[in-house]
Parts: C-alpha cells; sequence; structure tokens
C-alpha cells in the first residue's frame, strides 16, 4: 500500500493505493474507497523468484576424468598431468631416474596449499616439461613416464 498527499486547487488529499489489478486500481482519498480505471494495461512489477539447480557432486552422475595415465593400462609412456592450475615449488626427479608407483614427482601449491603429485606407475622418467616456480595449469603434461 502506497500513501500520497495531494494539494489540488488549495486542497489538501490523502491517497492510498490499495490494490492493483491490471487495469483497476482500488484507492482511498480522504477516508472514501474508489475504483479507478486505466485507459492502458498496467502491469505490477513482481519480484522474480530465484530458482537454484540442485547441486548433485559430480562423481554421482559421471565418472571422474583422469588426471594421469591408467596404472593398469598399456605399459609404453605414461604422461602426468597437473590436476589443477598452481606453481610448480619442486621437481623430485630427473630425467633417466627409475620410478616406483606412487613416488614423489612434483610439489605442486596451488590454492595457497601444496599438492604432492605421485607417480601412477612405474618406469624411467623419459621427460620432464616444467621447471620450478613455473606456473601449470589444469591438464598440462608435467612428466612423461616410459
Amino acid at each position: 500500500m502506497k500513501k500520497y498527499s495531494f494539494k489540488i486547487n488549495g486542497n489538501a488529499y490523502e491517497v492510498s493505493v490499495k490494490n492493483v489489478d491490471e487495469n483497476i486500481a482500488k484507492v482511498e482519498v480522504n477516508g472514501n474507497t474508489y475504483s479507478v480505471e486505466f485507459d492502458q494495461f498496467i502491469e505490477t512489477t513482481k519480484t522474480p523468484k530465484l530458482v537454484r539447480s540442485q547441486v548433485v557432486p559430480s562423481t554421482d552422475i559421471t565418472p571422474s576424468e583422469q588426471k594421469t595415465s591408467s596404472p593398469s593400462g598399456p605399459k609404453g609412456a605414461g604422461f602426468v598431468k597437473s590436476p589443477l592450475p598452481g606453481t610448480i615449488l619442486d621437481v623430485h626427479v630427473a630425467v633417466g631416474d627409475q620410478v616406483r608407483s606412487g613416488d614423489k614427482l612434483i610439489t605442486l601449491e596451488a590454492m595457497k596449499m601444496e599438492n604432492i603429485i605421485h607417480s601412477d606407475k612405474a618406469g624411467n622418467v623419459v621427460k620432464v616439461n616444467v621447471k620450478k616456480g613455473e606456473p601449470v595449469m589444469e591438464g598440462d603434461i608435467l612428466i612423461e613416464i616410459g
């Protein structure tokens, strides 16, 4: 309900708008109620209803994507990829090093946290694509194990 004070030809009027439905408004002028019809259709503004979709963990609907090569996969070259964007804090292996499954390869800083990236397969380090202090994006190939 909106209230207005008008002065018309020196006369004071207290007007309250009670209800607006399509092109008819119910108003009260100095205690008397009137129905006022408008020439054109007036749309009342409505507050939009916000509807959020239900959040479901991605693990429940879709299988998670592998960020590294599969341990049970073929024993050819395997790529160790960055699981998230960040900065390389330390590289714990060099080209030619022998690694086993679970060995520490890289320390990655992401979101102010240190993340240790381990080997998911045994083999020799064929190529190291990153250096200490280098920024990486999610999915970048960090190390190749053959």
